[in-house]
């Protein structure tokens, strides 16, 4: 009797054929600047069936304008969908865990026409991916992504950024203002790049329209660090529901080293009064407060006819006040008053304020 083996190389269940269908995108992320729409996705690598995607075909890119894409219709273009190397074609898709290589990555910067802006400025541009196989099918559009479909303006001309003691003055030529649009209102914005970090603030807005001589005084900088500076204009579309934007191209950046060489304001209203009868005499002396905020205190200092000037204050005064106990009766004293910053930049002299001490 022949023994037969059980099982011995016969076949498993057959599995269905694969309908080569690429899964849809899921991650399609847009961006605009200017005239450019900036598109990057992971392409899928693998069917709707969880098969290696083997037959790839074009890549389509589609564009519709305010309303949502059920279909491509006419794609803006169309790419060749990048795929997994041979190597990897061994059967179905495995998760990174058992050694998965990550999706390809591809990208497409769509140029927009002044045409197309002005069809509907208030609206959005609307874009989706869709990946056919060899046989021109597909399992759907991507996720869908918009971008405000507004004009932009060019980069204002003429840029300037100067260090002054209140500030960064930035300056630079007005565009030309463009014809009204409803919902549609435009501003420059200068951005501010911290050199240390390399991060992006926004240092201030300016209106374009009624802005004849457009400037900015920066000072929300901090002194001794660097900076890179630029502009751009805002194109800001209002809606009930929303405030959109999408900026214009940049101007070249200017840098700026923010060394503070600036002296804080001359002192003034120095007023020198002597009192003496009766006790050791003095002169005392008040004058107005110094309101810089990188203010660090006063010098005081004093002369008598054809002496040098002394300065007679051991340490910064806090205080605009000070109580001169060293004069001799029988003199005349002429004082003035310096402001220190916290960098040790000192001001001119204040004004003069002279005063007698009587002979005892």
């Amino acid at each position: 009797m022949l023994a037969v083996a059980a099982g011995c190389g016969s076949p498993g269940v057959p599995e269905p054929p694969s309908l080569e269908l690429a899964r849809p995108v899921r991650d399609l992320k847009a961006f605009r600047k200017g005239d450019e729409v900036h598109l990057n996705w992971s392409v899928s690598t693998e069917t709707t069936d969880h098969h290696i995607f083997r037959h790839a075909g074009a890549m389509q890119i589609c564009r519709g304008l305010g309303q949502a894409l059920h279909t491509c219709g006419t794609p803006v273009t169309e790419q060749t969908t990048p795929t997994l190397s041979d190597s990897q074609k061994s059967g179905k898709v495995h998760n990174h865990s058992a050694g998965r290589s990550p999706n390809p990555q591809a990208s497409y910067t769509d140029h927009l026409s002044p045409t197309l802006e002005m069809q509907s400025p208030a609206s959005n541009l609307v874009y989706a991916v869709n990946i056919l196989n060899s046989y021109g099918k597909s399992a759907g559009l991507s996720n869908q992504v918009r971008v405000p479909s507004a004009p932009t303006l060019p980069a204002p001309s003429g840029f300037g950024a100067k260090l002054t003691s209140q500030g960064v003055n930035l300056t630079w030529t007005p565009v030309s203002v463009p014809p009204e649009i409803p919902k549609l209102r435009y501003a420059y914005r200068i951005y501010r790049r911290d050199g240390k970090t390399g991060n992006d603030s926004i240092a201030g807005e300016v209106p374009v329209m009624g802005t004849t001589t457009p400037n900015l005084l920066d000072t929300s900088f901090v002194w001794e660090e660097t900076y890179d500076y630029r502009a751009t204009v805002v194109t800001f579309i209002e809606d009930p529901s929303a405030l959109e934007q999408v900026e214009g191209e940049d101007t070249s950046s200017l840098r700026i080293v923010a060394h503070d060489i600036f002296p804080p304001a001359t002192p003034t209203g120095l007023e020198a009064a002597y009192s003496g009868p009766g006790q050791r005499p003095f002169v005392d002396l008040i004058w107005n407060a110094s309101s810089e905020p990188d203010f660090a205190g006063y010098n005081v200092y004093r002369s008598e006819t054809n002496s040098q000037v002394t300065k007679i204050n051991n340490d910064l005064v806090k205080v605009p006040a000070f109580r001169d106990s060293s004069v001799v009766p029988g003199h005349k004293y002429s004082y003035s008053v310096t402001a220190v910053d916290v960098r040790g930049n000192e001001s001119p002299a204040s004004e003069k304020s002279s005063e007698n001490v009587p002979a005892m």
